[in-house]
Parts: structure tokens; sequence; C-alpha cells
């Protein structure tokens, strides 16, 4: 370094990092205090100075006034919070030296740098721990987390139904030339396929989905239940080949695995995604898997104990493209995602960088590393391969089959506490005993008071105690509480005696102010 206290106040960054990661978990503050975030909001530094304060002062005001007031997301198990990883011990020390390095993987430099060949290699494990064949998924890239893996996977599918569409239109024409979304727009293309509307097809979607559809310039609305029942997950198939049926209109079909507030599954066996590919194919619609943290039960093949919840993953091999989180179930930082389709064109048609010379290094022959910036959204990148390459080659199968495990019987015991407890309803209806909460609980319990006040309370009731964080939602139009249990660090039985007593003590609590 070019100042000895640069190296310093690096040292001094890395001690305090070493200090915080050697604590015992339940001793890590889950939310700092209100205080402590006035603190930091007033110590924020108003305007840029000529000068500048210094890397030291500017070290003591990060590890002083603005590291006391972050939360404890990747430190505590008990961070139950939208669906929320850590950090492998692994990833970590991966992450210092992509900060080290900070290489851009964008262009496929073999001869330069190994790190979009340590990409690649990372995605090819990656899909061999979910027991997919790296070869049947040419399309594969990293992303920023789901919702942009789901922003490749609705433009993958776009361009295919679109394309699919002109070329039936003009099978007996004498122009060889097929108009893209990628290269004329939607409009021109879709003028060009006769196409007056696209729509997704789906049960019960995730909120990235519509964002991602309205990225891609399908818009929100285009999205059209086609479930058994308003509040169910599973597909209605008389309902979907009739809204595939409709004339001149393209469709993507989205399986969730997974859903977000329930943890259920779309399907659960081979034969119904089968029988979902088979209608896809009939009329030329597109077959994409929302799977942000669903996809790895697929490591759960071989065990009886979570045969159903591993039949929500069977089949999905069929799919034309799968978008998912890393830094979910697999438990590397933020922010990282994954993208996989058994089809590399659509995306080189849509994400291609044109007219750039010295961008223009692919090799486009058949399974060959393609550059990053042509198969994806960004030209620039940063190094999320190597914390995903590090976690999966210390750890395993063995490894993540265990953590997932681990995350599971967690969320079994408290689902069964709730459901026996004479203070809270367990949701959905379905989990109505042991028997069904054993089979279908996933990583998500969903549940809320009976007593009308302190359901309305009760998030914020849990969240203050400062030993465990969860997630408000709505069910059923009412308020509810989702804990979903997603980090490395999960301890069945020591994690799920700190959320009982929590909850006896809110119980306690209520009582005593509502005598």
């Amino acid at each position: 370094m070019e100042h000895s206290s640069d190296s310093a106040c690096l040292s001094r960054s890395q001690q305090h990092a070493l200090e915080t990661l050697s604590k015992p978990v339940h001793s890590h503050r889950i939310l700092p205090r209100t205080s402590q975030i006035e603190n930091a909001s007033n110590s924020l530094v108003d305007n840029i100075s000529d000068d500048g304060y210094g890397i030291e002062r500017t070290t003591t005001h990060l590890l002083e006034d603005i590291v006391p007031a972050l939360n404890g997301q990747a430190l505590s198990p008990t961070y139950y919070g939208f669906v929320t990883g850590g950090v492998t011990p692994a990833a970590r020390v991966a992450e210092t030296i992509v900060s080290t390095y900070d290489q851009n993987v964008s262009v496929h430099l073999p001869e330069a740098t190994i790190a979009t060949t340590v990409e690649d290699q990372s995605l090819k494990l990656l899909l061999e721990l979910l027991e997919f064949r790296p070869e049947s998924w040419p399309g594969r890239t990293l992303t920023t987390g789901a919702t942009a893996s789901n922003v490749l996977g609705l433009a993958c599918g776009r361009e295919f139904v679109i394309n699919q569409a002109v070329r039936k239109r003009r099978r007996n024409s004498s122009t060889s030339r097929v108009e893209t979304v990628g290269d004329d727009g939607l409009l021109v293309a879709c003028r060009a396929a006769d196409i007056i509307e696209i729509q997704v097809l789906t049960t019960m979607p995730h909120s990235s989905l519509k964002k991602a559809s309205s990225i891609v310039g399908l818009g929100r609305t285009c999205f059209h239940r086609v479930s058994r029942s308003e509040d169910e997950i599973e597909f209605d198939r008389g309902m979907l080949e009739d809204r595939l049926k409709r004339p001149n209109t393209a469709s993507i079909v989205v399986i969730s695995c997974s859903e977000v507030n329930t943890g259920m599954f779309a399907t659960h066996s081979y034969d119904e995604v089968a029988a979902l590919r088979s209608l896809c194919d009939m009329y030329g619609a597109w077959l994409h898997v929302d799977a942000a943290f669903g996809l790895f039960a697929r490591m759960l093949w071989n065990s009886e104990e979570f045969r159903y919840i591993h039949s929500g993953t069977e089949g999905l091999e069929l799919a034309d493209s799968i978008a998912g989180d890393a830094h979910k179930v697999l438990n590397v930082s933020y922010d990282s995602g994954f993208f996989f389709s058994r089809h590399a064109k659509p995306a080189q048609q849509v994400f291609r960088n044109p007219n750039a010379a010295y961008l223009n290094f692919d090799n486009l022959n058949p399974g060959s590393i393609q550059s990053p910036l042509n198969i994806g959204v960004e030209n620039s990148r940063r190094f999320r391969a190597l914390p995903v390459y590090a976690t999966l080659v210390s750890y395993g199968r063995t490894g993540y089959r265990e953590m997932l495990q681990r995350q599971i019987r967690f969320t079994r015991l408290i689902a069964s506490h709730i459901h026996q407890h004479p203070e809270f309803d367990l949701l959905p209806q379905s989990l109505k005993d042991e028997a069904s909460i054993d089979r279908g609980t996933y990583i998500i319990v969903l549940f809320r008071a009976r007593d009308h006040g302190l359901n309305k309370a009760l998030v914020g009731r849990l969240n203050a105690s400062s030993q465990m964080y969860v997630s408000g939602t709505t069910w059923e139009e009412r308020p509810a509480c989702r804990i979903a249990a997603a980090n490395w660090q999960v301890h069945p039985e020591r994690d799920s005696a700190v959320v009982k007593a929590v909850i006896e003590q809110i119980l306690a609590d209520w009582r005593q102010e509502h005598p």
C-alpha cells in the first residue's frame, strides 16, 4: 500500500471482522438500537470536503458510527426476515480475495485472467449439486439475484416465443430473415409474428416476476392465474390449456418452485412437469421456473424424510430456463443469483453487445465459454463467482445437504409448536396435523395470532426482542408472520428454543397489558 496508515486501517478493519465473527452466534444483536441508527444518521458527512477526512478518521467513522447501526442478518441464525442466508466461512475467505483483486468478469479472456473460467466452472458445480447435467444447460450465468435472473428468463422467453411465431408464419415464405425483439424491437417483431398479446401464465407469482415483466416490456398486467383456486399454488391444466389456445397470443408459463409466503411447490412429480412441457411444446410456449430458494430441495433426492419436498423439484430438467438465488440457501454474500437455460441462443440474441470490436472475443463454438456481458444484463460485473466456487468446493454435496436438512428440521419444530399452541394458527390450512407438517414444511413457517390485537402487533414485538427477526406479510387478507430459515448456522434444537421463549414472553407481556 502507498502509506503505512493504509495498511494499519485495513488491519484494523480485518481485526474488527475477526472479533465479530468469533463471538457466539446468539450474542449478536439482530437489530440495532434506535439510538444507534440516529447516531449513525447524524454522523453522515453532509458535503464533500476539499481535502477529505483521511483514511484513519474515515475508518474510525465507519467502525464506530456506521457499523453499530447495521443489522445482524448474516451473523445470526435467528434472522428469519425475507429469505436471507448468511455467508459461509469459505465464501467469506473468497470475498476477501474478490475485493483485493477486483476483477471485472465481463469478457472471456482466458489468456488474461482465469475469472470467467472460474465462473463457468462454479456454475457447472452448482448444476451438479442440484442434480442437473451441466451439458444440458449451455445458457448459464451468474446475476445479481433471482430478480435479475427472472429478467433473463422472461427476456429469453419473450425472444423465443416471438421467434417461433415468426417462423411458423413464414413457413411457406421465401423470406429467410426472422425479426427478433433484440434487433428489431418488440413492436416490429410482434407485428411480423402476428402477435397482439404476450401472456405470462402461472399460479402464485412472486412480485419480482411482475417487476421483471415490466422491465422486459410485457407489463405487470400480462399475468394470468391458472391455479385451481385463488389461494392454491398448483396448476389447473385445463385452464392453462384454454389460455394457451388463444389466437394471436404468445405465452410464457412459469412454475413457482417454493412460493415465498408458504414455501409450497407448484408441482410434485416428474409427470406433472412433463404435462406442462407437453402443453408448452404444443402451443409454442416457453417454460420458466422461478426457484429463488426452492430449487435446492433437489439435493434431498435420497431421503425419505424429505421425499415430498424433493418431489416439488422433480422434472424441472424439462424447463427452458430457471432463475435462482445464491445469497439464500447457498449462503454466499449479496448480491448473487444464477440463471440456467437449455437454450444458449435467446440470451445471445437479447444481450449481445453489437458494434464493439474491443468486446467481441467470443468463440461461438458449442460448449465454449461465452463472455458474460453478451448473455446477461451487466457489462461490468464483480467476481461473484469466486465465493460460489469456494463454498461449493469446501462443503460439497454432503455439507449442503446437511445444512438444508437442519433448516427444514428447525422450521418443522416451529410449525409443530405453532400448530399445537392455543394462541396461534398455522397457515395455510392444508397444514392441519403433525403428519402434514412433517411432510410439507420446507424452510418457511407462516402463522398468525388468534387475538386480532396481538396479531396486528406480533411482527413488531417479535422483532423488538432483538433475539429474532421475522417478516410481516398478509394471508387471506389478514396480517401474518413469516419465519424463513436459510442461514448456514441454523441449529434446530438450539434455535427453536430461542424462538419458543421469545413467543412465550410476548404472550406473557400481552396478557399483562390486556388482562
